[in-house]
């Protein structure tokens, strides 16, 4: 689950971590009047999306007085922002978030994710704040200071040292400041289950301090039950609508750019059917990992979402039975073609539990368009041609 920005400064206020002033506002009105309270001469004026790229795309704007942040806050609200986090149909903007100017000196990224090859919590730091670290990774990786923190000790002293001089911070103060503000940053990670915290960028000002001039963060969706107080900041109007409703469902669902659908049991194998089909000239339309408790009319859902995406050409249904018995993916399929008007072809691969019973079961059913396959490379081969019309 990610959050806004201005959520994001909310939780870092609880924990001390400095941040400019801001307030949220969901019109034109009430961005004037928060500009009003916050005070001074210069104010910035956000778009308030889950995806970075907002200044690039046109979503952070710079203020100089009251009539510019009610022209801007007009031009920003109600926009559809495009950035390269948000694919080219964009995210609309519902809410700005009105925040005081700053006194940058020095721009800086900070940012804190788990690295799975070393199996805990990596926190990342460069110089080359403002830009986007991907970019940063590949062009400069040397300018990217990394600090693995092993979660059973804690962020500690040496660790805080490490990144002040990997980023060149010398004065003794700032260090210090630095290494409070990093240590408060780890904290919220551990004690808040978050799954990425990024402040880019994170500024230093002409008097030495330390802001976060952003904040975005993701949290572990497994993780919620113990965080009411964060699960209520979720935005239901930035989440994908098939995401959400498949979620209801227990399906895991991620909506992808392709031609071929993909209705498969345990994330491992849902990765390598996907593989498989890009391996074989065609590329999935969708992640969908049916879980271990699938049943006739979860499997008919499935397909009811993969088939609303109109770029959908051919269905690959890629079932190894064991908690999840072939015969109920079998009856899910039919069940399926009962409910929803099923034009494409669905390529099917069964094996395991009861998979020579759910064979028997579609053969019975005499479904037109339903296509076996043997294996995985078999199903992947005729999904991709019968997306190409080829069979």
């Amino acid at each position: 689950m990610n959050v806004h920005e201005y959520q994001a400064k909310q939780i870092f206020a609880e924990y001390g971590v400095p941040t400019p002033k801001g307030k949220v506002a969901h019109s034109v009105e009430e961005a004037v009047e928060n500009a009003k309270e916050l005070g001074g001469p210069i104010w910035v004026v956000k778009a308030q999306i889950h995806a970075g790229g907002r200044g690039l795309g046109g979503g952070v704007k710079l203020a100089k007085s009251l009539e510019e942040v009610e022209k801007l806050a007009g031009e920003i609200l109600g926009m559809t922002l495009v950035t390269h986090q948000t694919g080219p149909e964009g995210k609309l903007v519902q809410k700005i978030y009105i925040e005081e100017g700053a006194d940058i000196k020095d721009e800086f990224y900070l940012g804190i994710v788990l690295d799975r090859a070393k199996e805990m919590p990596v926190i990342m730091a460069s110089t080359e704040g403002g830009m986007e670290i991907e970019k940063v990774a590949e062009e400069t990786p040397e300018k990217i200071v990394k600090v693995a923190v092993d979660p059973t000790i804690g962020f500690q002293g040496y660790h805080g040292r490490e990144l002040v001089f990997g980023l060149g911070i010398t004065d003794k103060q700032e260090q210090r400041k630095f290494i409070d503000f990093a240590s408060k940053l780890f904290k919220i990670y551990m004690e808040k289950d978050v799954e990425l915290i990024e402040i880019n960028p994170l500024i230093r000002t002409g008097s030495g301090d330390f802001l976060a001039l952003d904040g975005k963060m993701g949290f572990d969706d497994s993780a919620l039950f113990r965080h009411p107080e964060i699960e209520a900041m979720r935005d239901i109007s930035e989440e994908d609508p098939d995401e959400r409703e498949a979620s209801k469902y227990g399906l895991s669902y991620v909506s992808l750019d392709g031609e071929i659908g993909c209705m498969v049991n345990g994330a491992g194998l849902a990765m390598g059917t996907m593989d498989t089909i890009n391996y074989v000239g065609g590329t999935p339309a969708n992640f969908l990992d049916v879980g271990g408790k699938a049943n006739a009319e979860t499997v008919a859902k499935g397909f009811e979402i993969i088939l609303r995406n109109p770029k959908v050409k051919s269905i690959f249904v890629n079932i190894f039975g064991g908690i999840v018995r072939c015969d109920r993916i079998a009856n899910g399929i039919l069940e399926a073609t009962k409910k929803v008007d099923v034009k494409v072809p669905v390529v099917v691969r069964l094996d395991g539990t009861n998979a020579a019973e759910a064979a028997e079961i579609l053969k019975n059913a005499n479904i037109e368009n339903v296509i076996p396959a043997t294996d995985l490379l078999d199903g992947a081969k005729k999904a991709v041609a019968a997306a190409k019309g080829e069979l």
